[in-house]
């Protein structure tokens, strides 16, 4: 299994603009909580955890959970808030009428990609997930990331990224 840095690094290659680095910190969660909100139907109360309501969207949510924590413990648990929430958010969503689920998950999902394909845009270059598919599972991994990293935490992380991948690519400003 690869490392947390041979993640980051390898989605950070396609990610060094940061005009694209800022469309990603609202593309990602909009795509993310778009597929939470999808997912969130069919659902099944589950009276033995006090009417817990669990969908597909909780099974792959736990699923990747276990994937974030085995790359980095406090990665994955921050990662496993932000899931919550998100479900916490969709499944109201998901209790309303088809059309209403629908017309927020996938107005959502359309809305979060375009975000994407704009800053890929500007980066030149194809979003990471299409050269491997695992990218749009460290996507999220990648904006708590960089979020963090903007906070002065991780400092070793990003410093090992960046070895890999080289510096965020500063603007140049032109004088005249």
């Amino acid at each position: 299994m690869k490392t947390l840095i041979d993640q980051l690094s390898q989605y950070a290659d396609y990610h060094r603009d940061p005009r694209n680095i800022l469309t990603h910190f609202v593309g990602v969660p909009l795509i993310l909580w778009a597929v939470v909100i999808l997912l969130s139907r069919p659902a099944w109360e589950l009276a033995a955890l006090g009417g817990l309501p669990c969908s597909p969207a909780l099974v792959a949510a736990l699923l990747v959970c276990c994937y974030y924590l085995l790359l980095d413990m406090r990665y994955g648990l921050a990662m496993a808030v932000v899931l919550a929430a998100m479900l916490a958010l969709a499944v109201p969503l998901a209790r309303q009428d088809t059309s209403v689920w629908l017309g927020w998950g996938l107005g959502i999902f359309v809305v979060g990609w375009v975000i994407q394909f704009v800053g890929h845009w500007w980066e030149g270059r194809k979003p990471a997930f299409m050269d491997d598919i695992v990218g749009l599972l460290i996507g999220p991994l990648f904006v708590m990331a960089e979020m963090g990293f903007g906070l002065g935490l991780r400092r070793e992380v990003q410093q090992a990224v960046e070895e890999r991948s080289g510096p965020v690519r500063r603007r140049q400003v032109q004088h005249s």
